[in-house]
């Protein structure tokens, strides 16, 4: 990740330097000719970072003190900054004009070296207006398709809702959890339950709360608040929460869906499940959570495990993602390639997504095997995360740290623009 970082820092340097402001400055000030000069050096630099972004999996940059250069790059940025700045406020025209000169070019020599080792192994690569491998194309259209997120799940929603709807339950208000792996499609299920026609005319009141691994009773009932009233809580004195909730749900049908859900501890769950046991007969919690202990612990009256997508559906979903619709290859070998690709995902929707929307950029057969034999071998059994790296590598060095900076955000909270 640190490669693509020196990238933007490498390209926001250019920027400066190609900056008309700066052109200008330079020619007035007579250092045209060593900002050039500095703007060609940098520019070696990115074209070489992203060959080093590119190889690290193989470990060919392990002799490459990406920090070192990474601040080195922050202090030539810095410096030019504070340049720009003493060109407007210097009244000794010669005696800076020549100070300029002597900065500029003991920079430049700087850059030169760390150009000239070669002991990086790393070659220049060609790059597009976007930051972007220019032989590489990256369209991400073809991943908004009708009906992707509900193939191979039909079964599974007519089956939790018939656990829902089961009046034989003793319990006014009882609790269903939907387990599985990560990248199942639990959350995507349970949308589409909240969202069924049956569901939104059996129940009066409909919340859903994502809750994850920040586990707060009084953040839950505050947003709980909020679905039941259509506004937002004006106050945050819990006592009064508790009791504007309750007005809202007690004696009222309601249905509450508590998404990846996480959490351990059952005093808090129990702290929270006391809140809601005044609702109608028929109430229903569905809860989505990776592990069978979260759902004993919300004392979940029953537990759906959800599984893979069958073979079927998963090269249903695969195809979608990895070619234009109606222009499946006729290229057998091509579809026997896939189909081995496919058996690593074992039918987890997510992966199937991301690995066919990477071969959507491959169109050889050539690259396909490539793919298998190489990057594929990097995944183990039942494991998302390397399979989202991979999507990640395959990022515009200009996104990576966009998406390095989300990255420092809780995960589902609100990023303010």
């Amino acid at each position: 990740m640190a490669e693509g970082l020196l990238f933007s820092i490498a390209e926001g340097i250019l920027g400066k330097l190609g900056s008309r402001a700066l052109q200008e400055l330079g020619l007035l000030w007579g250092v045209k000719d060593e900002l050039e000069k500095l703007q060609d050096t940098v520019s070696t630099i990115k074209a070489v970072l992203l060959d080093a972004e590119e190889k690290r999996q193989l470990g060919i940059t392990r002799d490459f003190s990406t920090e070192g250069l990474l601040r080195e790059m922050m202090t030539q940025g810095r410096n030019k900054k504070k340049q720009v700045r003493i060109f407007f406020s210097k009244s000794n025209q010669l005696a800076y004009r020549l100070k300029m000169a002597r900065k500029i070019k003991k920079i430049r020599e700087k850059l030169d070296a760390i150009e000239a080792d070669r002991k990086f192994h790393l070659e220049q690569r060609n790059v597009d207006q976007t930051g972007a491998l220019s032989n590489k194309k990256w369209n991400d259209s073809h991943s908004c398709v009708v009906g992707e997120e509900v193939i191979g799940r039909e079964d599974d929603k007519k089956a939790v809702i018939e656990l829902l709807m089961d009046s034989n339950i003793e319990e006014n208000v009882s609790i269903l959890a939907i387990v599985g792996i990560g990248g199942l499609g639990k959350t995507t299920l349970a949308k589409h339950i909240f969202n069924d026609e049956k569901i939104k005319g059996s129940f009066e009141v409909k919340m859903w709360v994502c809750v994850s691994d920040n586990f707060e009773v009084q953040k839950i009932v505050e947003e709980m608040l909020e679905l039941a009233t259509k506004k937002k809580p004006e106050t945050t004195v819990m006592e009064t929460l508790v009791a504007d909730l309750k007005k809202e749900i007690d004696g009222k049908k309601y249905f509450l869906v508590l998404d990846d859900l996480w959490n351990e501890d059952s005093e808090k769950w129990m702290s929270l499940k006391t809140l809601l046991v005044g609702g109608a007969r028929g109430s229903r919690i569905l809860v989505t959570t990776r592990t069978e202990k979260v759902a004993k612990i919300a004392r979940a009256a029953k537990q759906y495990s959800l599984r893979g997508l069958d073979e079927d559906a998963s090269w249903c979903l695969f195809k979608q993602m990895a070619f234009e619709k109606g222009e499946e290859p006729e290229n057998s070998r091509i579809v026997a390639i896939g189909k081995e690709i496919l058996e690593k995902c074992v039918g987890v929707p997510l992966a199937i997504r991301i690995i066919g929307r990477l071969l959507y950029l491959r169109n050889s057969e050539t690259e396909w095997l490539s793919f298998k034999t190489n990057e594929l071998l990097k995944i183990k059994q039942n494991d998302i995360l390397p399979t989202l790296k991979l999507s990640y590598d395959k990022l515009p060095p200009h996104l990576k740290p966009c998406f390095a900076y989300c990255s420092l955000f809780p995960k589902d909270s609100l990023i303010p623009k």
